[in-house]
């Protein structure tokens, strides 16, 4: 039996709260019909079959798979609620402590957005946006603002992603409780109210049905604006590109490398990227290498063949830094660390997250016409880099750990990226480097 680790307990902990939690803005939720308890015992049989069928580690850590999932089903025949029920299959997938494999429930019939962003820099949890004109804004939430507790749960660098997923995923919540020091020092508490937009639990993709398949489109095509490379340019001394996913075709990452070559220093700005696809990794590290270099050897259920990047025609030559930070995963940290491996140029910022497996999304749905969707990210490789180690729940240390404070978050400073350009020789003020790439709100 797979020992329950304290990162299981803690997860199951916000589960627990979820429960309990009783705002005066959320209405009494009715009991679970027979209906519910059925469609949620059917998604965990569809989930954990799809989990056992194609997780990278056929042992499961040594977790007897069965039995948990024998557990989880009694869990949800005694649940109150469908939300309830889902959580619990999320607490199942969460037991095999991988980055990579988690549950992904029915979307809800609503979207929230509480209105402000929020991030790790070292050990400490900094608000860094608050839309305008939102319940955050008018109560006085700013930039800058260190989250030391969200909804009584304390904030650290293990659980955030955790209390995240919890509260905006699996339950999403009408408010927020944050307890908030400012940059002064001085303490509050500040009640958030989310903006809620309803949106359609099922979806109707039929012909003659509605226009539901054109708002994934336009919801796509915002999507797409909102992910775009961008560029910031110092005369021909630097290029900063910005990436904010791995995402981008060969002839696009090609283009991208066209405009870094008229440059004699580049810096690809890796910071908030979750990763993505590994084709674009190997183009982007094409595009800096004149040689072919190994990303890592995929161990799986069966071993594959060592993933490689080949060079692009006529990559760049100049210097190169690599900035990340604590939300920068998954072929983000893969690139970051090659650089440092291969010694090709200098990483800076923040240790990155450490989730850093190759997974597949397993989509799934209920109903014909109309349908209701869910799945699971399943991991299938692990990958061992040429070090002979991995980088999952260990994350890429930087070469210069340089952090933002407080203050300068509240002024929209950015140290970081004025820092790597002055290790170039170019010279740019944070104050400037903080208006770089303004940022973009997406539609609500």
């Amino acid at each position: 039996m797979f020992p329950e680790t304290a990162r299981a307990v803690r997860f199951l902990a916000v589960v627990s709260l979820l429960a309990a939690l009783t705002w005066a803005q959320q209405p009494q939720q009715p009991q679970m019909s027979s209906f519910e308890r059925t469609r949620a015992l059917d998604i965990l049989q569809v989930i954990s079959s799809d989990v056992k069928k194609h997780y990278y580690d056929p042992k499961f850590h040594g977790l007897d798979w069965d039995q948990k999932t024998a557990e989880t089903k009694k869990q949800i025949e005694a649940a109150n609620s469908f939300n309830m029920s889902m959580s619990h299959i999320a607490a199942l997938l969460d037991a095999l402590n991988d980055s990579h494999t988690f549950f992904l429930p029915p979307q809800h019939a609503y979207h929230h957005d509480f209105g402000f962003q929020y991030y790790m820099a070292g050990d400490h949890c900094f608000v860094t946006r608050v839309r305008p004109k939102s319940d955050a804004d008018t109560k006085g939430v700013k930039p800058g603002d260190e989250i030391l507790g969200i909804n009584g749960f304390a904030v650290n660098r293990d659980d955030l992603w955790k209390i995240q997923y919890a509260f905006s995923i699996l339950r999403p919540q009408p408010g927020l409780r944050l307890q908030l020091q400012d940059p002064s020092g001085a303490q509050r508490n500040v009640d958030v109210i989310a903006k809620i937009r309803e949106t359609k639990r099922v979806t109707d993709l039929t012909s003659s049905g509605g226009s539901d398949i054109w708002d994934m489109v336009r919801e796509g095509e915002t999507e797409e604006h909102l992910m775009r490379a961008r560029y910031f340019e110092v005369g021909d001394q630097l290029l900063v590109l910005k990436v904010p996913e791995f995402s981008f075709t060969m002839g696009e990452v090609d283009s991208m490398i066209g405009k870094a070559r008229k440059h004699a220093n580049l810096i690809v700005d890796l910071r908030g990227n979750p990763g993505g696809a590994v084709d674009t990794l190997k183009y982007l590290l094409g595009g800096v290498f004149d040689k072919e270099v190994k990303i890592g050897d995929r161990k799986g259920r069966k071993d594959a063949k060592p993933e490689v990047a080949k060079p692009l025609h006529n990559p760049f030559s100049g210097k190169v830094v690599v900035l990340v930070d604590s939300k920068s995963a998954s072929a983000a940290e893969l690139f970051s660390r090659i650089v440092q491996l291969e010694k090709r140029g200098t990483v800076m910022g923040d240790r990155s997250s450490g989730s850093v497996m190759e997974a597949r999304d397993y989509e799934e749905h209920s109903g014909a016409d109309t349908m209701i969707f869910f799945g699971a990210s399943i991991t299938e490789w692990d990958l061992i880099m040429a070090d002979g180690k991995s980088l999952e729940h260990v994350g890429v240390t930087p070469d210069e750990i340089v952090l933002p404070t407080a203050q300068d978050l509240a002024s929209y400073r950015d140290p970081v990226l004025a820092h790597a350009a002055e290790s170039l020789g170019v010279k740019l003020s944070a104050e400037d480097a903080g208006k770089a790439y303004p940022y973009e709100w997406p539609p609500q």
